[in-house]
């Protein structure tokens, strides 16, 4: 079995799907393939780690399973805004948000599902990737949980980590409190397990809309429609009766056992193992897969992780800082914070306190927030050397620090108090001072630096040293 994306087999791909994307980035030159095999126990991490950045990555043969696995697809900025739609990594927060607020589209039903082709009852069937040293075991990083609100009567999908028991067992991460905990806490408590199909390998657009922390009740795959310009089609799960797309790679269905737990860990998106946990067990009833299905893995910690987790909610933080701070431009969640902790704030200041506003904004927004800083619309937030240059600069510790501790913050982060949830918060103001003579902090320019091409004057020789 070849997993090749064919330029010549059209019926291979929909636009809706993860066959279609990958064909995407081929034509890109943003997809690498990888024909050697690989072991899924550290050797395809490995190579994933040392690509990290760098272009989306096809094994076509891992030990063990006949299935390909395909990883760092939303890697970069570039990837992601493809995903969404958009040729512009810029315009990804007004991209998603638009999308929020225009999202019309119907649900499309389809009876015949390329999934009902195989089916399989053993976990083993698939390339379930160890991914480091001291992990649990071998996870699956990609999957979205699809599971009936029974205090709303629709859907809720999310994503969610999977740590392999046995052949028909696995144990999912569920953060206290979210979506897919609120659906399993009411059907334990009416003493029914959890029906759920899991889906692995799907458009990454379905993967971003089930990311973005939407409102408790509402369908984040109609985000998803929207993402996809309506192409997205969803089949009945024949074993819980959920709607899942219908070019899903693969589906495992089964039951999340309201009596049963067993302890799990992993490396989390500061690139540190999470604590161990008692959480629920999952229990295999069937796989079902497409004919020459991927299967898509997420390197944890890294840049495809980091990315698809936070860019969404980049853009719900955007959004509620600038209902605050009308005058805001942009909100970048730091590579430096992993993508989660720390966050820049550019804006167009206008009144003195706004600043203030706009931090107190951004912890409101982002409860897993614990540094932000704000800067003026001359800063490029996405640049530590220059946001470093505004807080050396404008910034004055007595009067442009805000201090809150004992607040609520990430359990991901090692340093803050792990048992009850608490952090101390930091906000900087690094803008300048309205009551300051705002020339004497003009960054100074040169005139017609930008026109100046260094090889009309540089011999080409030369021109690696200068790069």
């Amino acid at each position: 079995m070849t997993n090749r994306i064919s330029e010549h087999d059209p019926h291979s791909y929909n636009k809706s799907d993860l066959h279609g994307f990958l064909h995407l980035l081929q034509q890109h030159n943003d997809l690498l393939t990888i024909d050697k095999q690989v072991s899924p126990k550290f050797e395809l991490a490995a190579i994933s780690h040392k690509l990290d950045r760098k272009q989306a990555i096809l094994f076509e043969h891992v030990e063990g399973s006949v299935m390909s696995v395909v990883t760092n697809i939303l890697g970069t900025r570039k990837r992601f805004s493809l995903a969404i739609g958009t040729d512009d990594p810029t315009m990804i927060h007004s991209h998603i948000l638009e999308s929020m607020t225009n999202a019309p589209y119907e649900k499309t039903i389809e009876d015949d599902p390329p999934f009902r082709d195989n089916s399989s009852t053993d976990l083993y069937d698939l390339p379930i990737i160890m991914h480091f040293e001291k992990d649990a075991g071998h996870y699956i990083t990609s999957s979205i949980v699809y599971a009936k609100d029974q205090e709303r009567e629709n859907q809720n999908s999310s994503i969610h980590r999977f740590l392999r028991l046995d052949r028909n067992h696995m144990v999912i991460r569920m953060v206290e409190g979210r979506h897919l905990h609120k659906c399993y806490s009411f059907a334990k408590e009416h003493g029914e397990d959890l029906k759920v199909a899991v889906v692995v390998g799907v458009h990454p657009a379905i993967s971003i809309a089930a990311a973005y922390q939407a409102a408790y009740g509402f369908d984040e795959m109609i985000l998803a429609n929207s993402l996809l310009k309506g192409e997205l089609s969803f089949s009945k799960s024949d074993y819980s009766g959920l709607y899942v797309p219908t070019f899903s790679e693969i589906i495992l269905e089964g039951r999340i056992l309201r009596d049963e737990t067993a302890e799990e860990w992993m490396v989390e998106m500061l690139k540190t193992y999470d604590i161990k946990r008692q959480q629920p067990v999952f229990e295999l009833d069937r796989i079902k897969f497409r004919n020459n299905a991927y299967f898509h893995d997420i390197l944890p910690g890294f840049s495809e992780h980091r990315l698809l987790m936070g860019l969404p909610v980049e853009a719900k933080l955007y959004e509620g800082v600038k209902n605050v701070v009308s005058s805001t431009k942009t909100v970048h969640l730091s590579d430096g914070g992993s993508n989660w902790l720390t966050a820049i704030i550019q804006i167009h200041k206008r009144l003195e306190g706004e600043s203030k506003n706009a931090l107190l904004a951004a912890f409101a927004n982002h409860p897993s927030l614990k540094i932000a800083i704000v800067v003026d619309d001359d800063i490029d937030p996405t640049d530590a050397v220059s946001v470093e240059y505004a807080i050396s600069t404008r910034c004055q510790a007595d009067k442009g620090l805000l201090i809150i501790p004992n607040s609520k913050g990430s359990s991901l982060d090692p340093s803050s108090d792990q048992v009850n949830l608490l952090t101390t918060k930091l906000g900087i103001d690094a803008t300048i001072s309205l009551l300051k003579d705002k020339e004497r902090f003009e960054i100074a320019q040169i005139p017609g630096e930008d026109k100046i091409d260094l090889s009309l004057y540089i011999p080409n020789k030369l021109m690696d040293n200068t790069q």
